[in-house]
């Protein structure tokens, strides 16, 4: 995966220098926030799982192809989640999330966006389609996780994922170097999750993340 997207800029960068490229970069705050439909665990279809929302520093860089089509690279500081439990893990009495485990991701992403309005326009909407590859790691179990399980020896994997994204946003231009960036994404996040205890696998799941990712940021032209 890692290979095809290298292939992918590598192909761009060798095209585009036969449109005169106009490069920029947009940097803000970006929120990733996954879906609220718990993923079920293999193991019990009643129990589920699902990941909290988190907002890093966002940039991206925009690789203007021609008045109208740009290609932007969407990259950001490392995600951090926490998993709680969802149905037959939901917490009793004055719990109402079970954290389960921590895990950090980052998701590069490169879109294709087709921009609409003349070229000078000072607001300019687009969308966009593309690939998004996610990495995970630093996955931690937690005590509870521990406590259900009965041992401290609790690892937690995540499988890196591929998927498209989809985007529309705009670009408003205050002047001709700087100007306000912003863009919502719905990006295809799927990763098989697997807990092992005492070093045997004891749960998976096939978590959909799908998440919705939005940023704001200053756009800088150079």
């Amino acid at each position: 995966m890692k290979k095809l997207g290298a292939a992918l800029l590598t192909t761009l960068l060798v095209a585009a220098p036969l449109a005169q490229a106009k490069l920029s970069v947009n940097v803000g705050l970006i929120n990733v926030n996954p879906s609220d439909t718990a993923s079920a665990l293999d193991q019990d279809k009643g129990a589920g799982l699902v990941a909290d929302s988190n907002t890093q520093l966002g940039i991206t860089f925009d690789y203007q192809y021609t008045d109208n089509i740009v290609f932007e690279l969407i990259a950001a500081t490392p995600f951090s989640h926490h998993v709680v439990g969802a149905g037959n893990l939901t917490g009793v009495g004055d719990i109402t999330d079970v954290h389960l485990a921590s895990v950090k991701h980052l998701p590069p992403t490169l879109v294709a966006q087709y921009h609409f309005l003349e070229p000078n326009a000072k607001f300019r909407p687009f969308i966009g389609a593309g690939l998004n590859y996610t990495v995970f790691f630093d996955e931690e179990a937690s005590s509870t996780l521990k406590a259900v399980l009965n041992t401290d020896d609790v690892k937690v994997e995540l499988d890196s994922s591929f998927g498209i994204a989809l985007q529309a946003g705009f670009n408003y231009h205050l002047n001709e170097k700087w100007g306000i960036h912003t863009m919502v994404s719905k990006m295809d996040i799927n990763t098989d999750a697997s807990v092992y205890a005492d070093k045997t696998k004891v749960l998976t799941s096939d978590v959909e993340l799908d998440p919705v990712v939005a940023m704001v940021g200053v756009k800088y032209k150079f």
